[in-house]
């Protein structure tokens, strides 16, 4: 899925428009767009290989409820969509495949359906991903508005076990805040899990892209991007060169 270092920017929808919410907080919402699938084209023509959907009133719901903005972007790009919020069941997850989705990431379903997740990783091997949400230390759940008592940690092994691709983790506090990643953090919890880790959270800089973009070797394998494109922060395109050095060198590493 990954073969070297990604720059994934991110869709998130509420009531079918593109929005982003400041440290999950549904009441600190900002819409950037009414038009979900012209946003994926954008970022489709500057270079997105893959684009992260987030269904937010689906993850609030605990089924999709917004099968109808993802069609439209199915329609309107060719790049992958891998999509999450709300998927909480076997038919959910099915309804999300063939609304156009190449891959699902699982969140809340790791902590309250364990056996559900490793039913859908054995149903559709390397296209299921984990999502783990991190709140002081603790998963957070429902669409963040819960906190479990279980550590990162512990779901981690626990979504090895049940075969998932990649792990998708997100530092709550950070997210939406253009406060900067912490790279350090997400290198060492790459090599506790001893699987592929998405980061997400918390970027404001290209500077934050090339820290994070070295780390491949180290397990991190892309970040996903969300406010810090639509405020202007710097653009996909260039997000994307930013961390081409690495991404080169990693496949040159494969080549040999």
């Amino acid at each position: 899925m990954f073969g070297s270092f990604t720059i994934v920017p991110a869709i998130d929808l509420r009531e079918g428009r593109v929005v982003r919410l400041r440290q999950g907080d549904f009441a600190r919402a900002t819409v950037y767009g009414n038009d979900p699938a012209a946003t994926a084209q954008e970022f489709e023509q500057q270079g997105a290989s893959i684009i992260h959907v987030v269904d937010l009133d689906g993850a609030r719901a605990g089924e999709p409820r917004n099968l109808a903005a993802l069609k439209a972007m199915r329609a309107a790009v060719r790049c992958a969509l891998e999509v999450s919020g709300g998927l909480r069941s076997m038919s959910s997850v099915e309804a999300v495949f063939a609304a156009g989705a190449n891959y699902v990431s699982l969140g809340s379903a790791t902590v309250l359906h364990p056996e559900f997740v490793r039913a859908a990783a054995q149903a559709w091997p390397g296209r299921v991903l984990g999502s783990i949400d991190v709140r002081a230390g603790r998963v957070a759940i429902r669409g963040w508005e819960q906190t479990s008592s279980l550590t990162m940690e512990q779901v981690a092994l626990g979504l090895r076990e049940a075969g998932v691709s990649a792990l998708i983790v997100t530092d709550i506090v950070r997210d939406g805040t253009e406060r900067g990643v912490d790279a350090a953090a997400s290198a060492a919890f790459a090599s506790r899990c001893a699987m592929p880790v998405i980061a997400s959270g918390g970027v404001a800089s290209l500077a934050d892209i090339r820290a994070l973009s070295v780390l491949f070797a180290n397990g991190v394998v892309g970040v996903i991007v969300g406010r810090a494109l639509y405020e202007g922060l710097f653009s996909l395109a260039e997000a994307i060169r930013a961390a081409e050095p690495a991404a080169r060198a990693a496949r040159k590493k494969q080549k040999h």
